[in-house]
């Protein structure tokens, strides 16, 4: 696949009882998980921390990282192109806020799957058939 095609992010699985945290940025209308691009020298860690405190003003505690799943998708609004998403649980401290490029975060169940992109859609089935 050409860069034009594909897309590799990181996202956060952050999870209460049988809900995932996620985010819906501006101009968009579906929800996603926290997180996003790899900037260069960045390992997928290091890009998830940075994401998560840019979006959501929380810091990751870096020794309680762990992948959770590698979730490829149809990226949303993006006709033709793919989504590589490789997905960590990990735990934060700080009270979660829209950073600047957020409209909102919610805390979404499967009655909810409908408003979220296709990636977020099956770490949604992947946690409810775990």
């Amino acid at each position: 696949m050409t860069a034009e095609t594909a897309l590799t992010s990181v996202g956060w699985v952050a999870r209460d009882l049988d809900r995932l945290l996620v985010v819906r940025t501006r101009g968009r209308d579906a929800f996603y998980l926290p997180g996003g691009k790899i900037e260069p020298g960045e390992t997928l860690q290091q890009a998830l921390i940075r994401e998560v405190q840019e979006e959501l003003g929380l810091a990751l505690r870096p020794d309680t990282i762990d992948h959770f799943a590698t979730v490829d998708a149809p990226a949303h609004a993006r006709p033709g192109v793919r989504l590589t998403m490789e997905c960590y649980t990990g735990t934060s401290s700080g009270t979660p806020r829209a950073g600047r490029e957020i409209a909102e975060f919610a805390w979404l169940g499967p009655d909810d799957i409908d408003r979220c992109a296709p990636a977020v859609q099956q770490v949604i089935r992947l946690l409810t058939s775990r």
